[in-house]
């Protein structure tokens, strides 16, 4: 059961106008890694988990509080779009208001569509789709692809904190870094907590390790021209997951001959014959596709 009271967790006022910011906004609330997605892919992982109570307790507490980030991003974003009609753009742009915001930078549909509201949509105006979220059922799989999500959301709202000149927005926009910092910790410490209840750091950690190829397990290629992948911490010295020794592979070559396919039957490429079909005799206008 979920459970809405009216006040807003943070503050979501902007100075002023700006129908141009909002559509920036836009891509932190309905992009590939906005609001609405982490949102979505955290309370997903919950209701799925079969895994031990905290962890499914983890993803619902945190997945929970973005619902109220998408509530403080739409508001930001509603506010931001009021007085969009202003009388200097009426002037400049011929009295068409719409016209006078969409020059300025505004998507049209927060006029015409959502009546000067946010929408589940990125800032170019593509419709939040449920193929941005991950809920595999694999805690390590799913908490590394939570720490991700994070480390872009976070990346993006940096950005448009040093894009703004609102103390409004950048106010709004501060609070919510804060708490991507503070989620990023609480995966990391997850996925720390895994790989040490685990044992290992490779996802499944169930498969038996010793039905792969493990004579390549640890090799790593130099596939592109130049050398200087060398030079990592992938490449030489003990593997990450401590049970191998990484190995750089100057030139790769391949494992296996060129492949080769059998002929194709007879008659395959013929035009099939349907049931009714009467091949047209010799000099005949009719068209055989009819």
């Amino acid at each position: 059961m979920f459970y809405h009271i009216k006040e807003l967790q943070y503050e979501a006022n902007p100075s002023c106008p700006d129908p141009a910011f909002a559509n920036k906004m836009q891509e932190i609330l309905g992009g590939q890694y906005g609001e609405i997605s982490v949102m979505m892919q955290y309370l997903f992982q919950g209701f799925n988990g079969r895994s031990e109570k905290k962890y499914r307790d983890l993803c619902l507490d945190i997945g929970t509080e973005e619902i109220g980030h998408v509530e403080i991003l739409a508001t930001l974003i509603a506010r931001l779009l009021e007085g969009a009609s202003v009388a200097e753009q009426e002037a400049a742009y011929l009295g068409n208001p719409v016209l006078a915001a969409v020059m300025g930078g505004m998507n049209p549909q927060h006029v015409i569509v959502s009546g000067l509201g946010a929408m589940p949509v990125d800032s170019m105006g593509n419709k939040w789709s449920a193929d941005y979220i991950g809920a595999s059922g694999n805690l390590l799989a799913d908490f590394r692809a939570n720490l991700m999500a994070e480390s872009q959301g976070r990346l993006q709202a940096v950005r448009l904190y040093e894009l703004s000149d609102d103390p409004g927005v950048k106010d709004t926009l501060s609070f919510l870094i804060a708490r991507d910092t503070g989620h990023q910790n609480q995966w990391m410490a997850a996925i720390s907590e895994l790989e040490e209840r685990e044992g290992d750091i490779v996802v499944p950690t169930t498969f038996p390790r010793h039905l792969e190829k493990q004579a390549v397990s640890y090799d790593f290629y130099n596939l592109s021209r130049g050398d200087a992948s060398k030079n990592g911490r992938w490449a030489t010295g003990p593997s990450m997951d401590g049970r191998g020794e990484n190995h750089y592979v100057e030139q790769p070559g391949p494992f296996a001959g060129k492949p080769k396919l059998p002929p194709a039957p007879p008659n395959v490429h013929d035009t099939p014959k349907f049931a009714g079909y009467h091949q047209p005799s010799a000099g005949s206008m009719i068209d055989p596709m009819f």
